[in-house]
């Protein structure tokens, strides 16, 4: 059940992410008056804009029927893991599971969009770049300072608002103090950060790929380059570390350990802090 819905959380991005590019108007911008006559609007109208978000919705209400019907008998909880802390909801509660079920797509969401940010800071080149400005919006112009700390203060303000009713729901103890609860929300803001460690991985892979094999002139290789380089400016520039041997440049290897170990060190501190909290 828990891949079940991890592939409907895909579903769901997937879903939302059609809706998010259908709302841009390739024609809305200035064209050519010659160009005027022959160009022919493929606008959805706004019953059609709207279908997407439908079906999103629906998908949201219906996983949590079956959950609910299929959950109690194989004796299955819905987990939502938040890295310092997983939350379990009972499915033979439908109220419960339905919260479920939004949380698990809401957090999905969270993290595709912090991942998108991450894209943002690297400004990797197009056509891309142009894929998450599309969906980012006019968050892709902002200060590198306000979209590295976006995430964070989103994370912080939303776990602090949901734990008020995860508390009444009986899903996490009450926290001793207002104190202990803002504490909660701002490990698991900065938790929320360790996400980057699996794009960050997946650039520096296709990176060291690229540097041995040759896989054409797809743009996503040229993307990997240009941003794993980025990644890997602090390390390229350290001349007394010897990450080159003859023609093998170890930099992405090196680059790629040093992110999971730091990701993995990050999470066990995190971890206990959060465990030393009194509730």
């Amino acid at each position: 059940m828990s891949w079940v819905d991890i592939i409907l959380n895909i579903a769901g991005l997937l879903l939302w992410l059609n809706w998010r590019a259908g709302k841009i108007d390739p024609l809305g911008k200035r064209t050519p008056a010659t160009l005027v006559g022959t160009l022919r609007r493929a606008e959805p109208s706004r019953a059609q804009r709207w279908t997407l978000p439908v079906f999103l919705a629906a998908l949201i209400f219906v996983r949590a029927v079956i959950y609910w019907q299929i959950g109690p008998a194989i004796r299955w909880s819905g987990i939502l893991n938040l890295g310092v802390i997983s939350l379990s909801f009972r499915s033979d509660r439908f109220g419960l599971i339905l919260l479920f079920s939004l949380l698990s797509f809401l957090v999905a969401l969270g993290v595709l969009y912090s991942c998108l940010l991450l894209l943002s800071l690297l400004k990797g080149p197009k056509p891309i770049q142009d894929f998450v400005r599309l969906q980012l919006g006019r968050i892709d112009d902002w200060h590198p300072g306000v979209k590295l700390a976006l995430p964070f203060v989103v994370t912080a303000i939303g776990w602090w608002a949901v734990s008020w009713a995860l508390v009444s729901l009986r899903i996490i103890p009450q926290p001793v103090s207002p104190a202990c609860r803002i504490e909660q929300s701002l490990i698991i803001a900065v938790q929320g950060y360790l996400i980057w460690e699996f794009p960050i991985a997946a650039l520096l892979t296709l990176h060291l790929l690229n540097n041995y094999i040759y896989f054409g002139r797809h743009p996503v290789w040229n993307y990997a380059d240009v941003t794993s380089n980025t990644l890997l400016w602090p390390l390229k520039h350290l001349k007394w570390l010897p990450l080159r041997i003859g023609k093998v440049d170890l930099t992405p290897i090196a680059g790629i350990a040093i992110v999971f170990f730091v990701a993995e060190f990050a999470s066990g501190t995190l971890r206990h802090l959060y465990a030393r909290l009194s509730f």
